[in-house]
């Protein structure tokens, strides 16, 4: 303020050249900042990266990258020969398996990755221009060269571009001061005059003093005004002395008047202020209890007795896709129709004054169904009777209670399965033995058979045809089938039951879910005869996603499993409707703290009573000899037991389904 007021009082001579000399001052400094950054943008934008562009070039020669790579002091050698580029700030070298061999800067150290493996995210992160080369070697592998642009410019463009600036500067200085001559004798004098004249006027009051008048420029102008000013206010002045008596009369009266309404000004004064403060206290409140009701995670809606809406929270906006002011003052029916089935239910709280309550209530909402909790409270006021409706969203509990269920159906039967694995092992094999030992012996081909059958006199070529005739080796096949289908639920059972003692191991699982695919493109083969192959399968895999921790072989084993299950449920709606396009989706993503994969089909799909029982053991769906209802089990019991995960499905009759696996994310 001190500084403006300064400005202010100088004269008016002295405010131009001081503005002109601001001007000077100014532009160049402007010119300065302009010459920098263009400097700096052509710099950073075009030589850097140019310079950085031709050094990885140069290295990138195999002759140069066999040499730096071999070792980490031929790295160290390497960068050396860097030095003197003035664009660089610092370069580092990374070996074929990504370690960091070497690394050099020019000025204080900067803080780059250990490994080649993170180079990008680090380079996404860094505000430095900064350039990655892959460097080639004779075996195939690849190194890479980092390269870290110089963010300032040369001291001595700076001292040249201060040197240019003095120099203009000094010439505007000798510039400034011959203006400064020119208008202190065309503007300062004249303004001066006219200065001292005012002064006269205004301590003396002689208003028949006249300016002289020296030009016809602006000032001259100046002073014809103010002759004519003078002119006129020594005529006004005569009018005001007769108004001035006037005026006091006047003045006396309304003094009377303004005293009397200030009076009445000051009463109304403090009725508002009664009457503001009662509005702030109410509105506060009001706004108290709003926050309060839109703060609560249920949907809170109250109707009068008309089923008007009268109160409509935060929660109910979400649920109903309808705002607050939309909503107020509607019937309930129109702005909310999935509740138009409660009316009688709504009067009969009203009517009995008690609260009701109706569980797991089904509505759609965003492409799935959700489960929710109505509870009807009488509501009753001054203005009338009404009620107050709240929802509660009980999904998310419901699925904890199946998956609650479901993990202690799983312990229960891992148990019983056990038990009957081994009880059931031990005669299978030795049927298995004993059918292969038959078929041995019924053979014409062993010496030992003909050498018994000569001895007892037997035929053994017509005991064969009698064999052949009663459809004897036919059942003994279908023995063999029987019991080798009943071998693998044995092995299904003992995997089901037997506690995973293989060390997880950090994973690529965008890596593992492309291998599934092509193993069962090319190597599973389905029961009931369809083609992997002409399914086409879609990929969308996240980039960059974190590690997991898992045991490949058996994450495979799920990956394949559900592949499988999702063909054999497109192949069923396929039988239904020919024209039908099969079309099999997985997704790889990150929902922290999981790391999920989702198999979508759009096959036949399941019932909710299938759905609630598909990870039961020996539960299935397929034809007999399709399947034999472990193998969901199996998956269910790798994903939750042996990875600590989470396994879901949803599905829907005809529309498909979709398996979801949540597998922790790797520390």
């Amino acid at each position: 303020m001190a500084q403006r007021s300064f400005l202010q009082d100088l004269p008016v001579g002295h405010k131009i050249l001081a503005g002109l000399l601001t001007l000077v001052l100014t532009t160049l400094l402007i010119a300065n900042i302009a010459f920098i950054s263009a400097a700096y943008w052509i710099t950073q934008e075009s030589m850097a990266p140019s310079a950085m562009r031709t050094l990885g070039q140069v290295f990138a020669s195999p002759a140069l990258s066999r040499e730096a790579l071999a070792s980490p002091q031929a790295a160290s050698r390497a960068l050396e020969r860097l030095d003197g580029h003035s664009p660089l700030r610092g370069a580092a070298l990374y070996g074929a398996d990504g370690t960091r061999l070497a690394e050099r800067f020019w000025g204080h150290a900067l803080s780059i990755p250990s490994n080649a493996g993170r180079l990008h995210d680090w380079q996404d992160s860094h505000l430095r221009q900064s350039r990655i080369s892959e460097m080639p070697l004779p075996n195939g592998a690849t190194g890479h060269l980092l390269l870290i642009a110089s963010s300032e410019l040369p001291s001595e463009f700076f001292t040249g571009t201060l040197s240019a600036s003095l120099g203009i500067f000094f010439a505007s200085a000798l510039l400034w001061i011959v203006l400064a001559r020119q208008l202190r004798k065309l503007v300062t004098k004249p303004i001066r005059r006219l200065e001292e004249l005012s002064r006269q006027v205004t301590e003396s009051e002689d208003y028949s003093l006249r300016a002289r008048i020296s030009g016809e420029d602006e000032i001259g102008h100046l002073g014809q005004a103010f002759n004519t000013m003078l002119t006129r206010i020594q005529a006004r002045e005569q009018e005001l002395r007769d108004a001035r008596d006037e005026a006091c009369a006047a003045e006396q009266q309304a003094h009377e008047l303004a005293e009397e309404a200030r009076r009445g000004q000051r009463k109304l004064e403090l009725e508002v202020q009664v009457r503001s403060k009662i509005e702030h206290k109410l509105t506060g409140f009001q706004d108290y209890l709003n926050s309060i009701i839109n703060s609560m995670p249920s949907a809170l809606i109250a109707v009068d007795d008309q089923l008007f809406v009268t109160q409509w929270n935060l929660a109910a906006c979400e649920l109903s896709g309808l705002s607050r002011a939309d909503a107020l003052n509607k019937p309930l029916a129109l702005v909310f129709p999935n509740l138009e089935g409660f009316t009688s239910t709504l009067r009969d709280t009203m009517g009995r004054s008690k609260a009701a309550t109706v569980e797991r209530v089904s509505w759609p909402r965003d492409d799935e169904t959700r489960h929710y909790t109505l509870t009807f409270y009488p509501l009753s006021a001054a203005s009338g009777r009404g009620a107050v409706i709240r929802i509660d969203d009980i999904t998310q509990r419901l699925n904890m209670e199946e998956l609650v269920v479901q993990s202690d159906k799983m312990l229960s039967v891992g148990g019983l399965a056990a038990g009957m694995a081994h009880e059931i092992n031990n005669p299978l094999g030795a049927m298995l033995h004993n059918v292969q030992n038959i078929r041995r012996r019924l053979s014409a081909h062993l010496p030992r058979n003909q050498q018994i059958a000569d001895g007892v006199q037997l035929d053994l070529e017509i005991l064969e045809r009698y064999l052949e005739a009663r459809e004897i080796p036919a059942l003994l096949n279908g023995i063999d089938a029987a019991g080798q289908r009943a071998a693998r639920i044995v092995e299904h059972m003992l995997k089901f039951s037997r506690l995973s003692d293989r060390q997880l191991a950090p994973c690529d699982l965008n890596a593992l879910v492309s291998q599934a695919c092509e193993v069962a493109r090319t190597e599973l083969q389905l029961a009931d005869g369809g083609d992997l192959r002409q399914l086409p399968i879609e990929l969308q895999l996240s980039p960059r996603l974190p590690e997991v921790r898992v045991v490949a072989t058996e994450l495979e084993q799920v990956l394949l499993n559900l592949i499988g299950n999702a063909a054999h449920a497109i192949a069923q709606r396929k039988r239904q409707a020919p024209s039908h396009q099969g079309r099999l989706s997985i997704r790889t993503r990150l929902r922290s703290p999981w790391v999920e994969v989702l198999i979508q089909d759009n096959g036949i799909g399941m019932s909710e009573k299938v759905r609630k029982r598909i990870f039961e053991p020996f539960f299935t769906t397929k034809d007999t000899g399709q399947g034999t209802g472990l193998g969901l089990s199996v998956s269910y019991f790798i994903i939750t037991n042996n990875h600590q995960g989470q396994m879901e499905v949803q599905s829907s009759l005809g529309e498909g389904s979709c398996f979801t696996l949540r597998l922790p994310l790797a520390n």
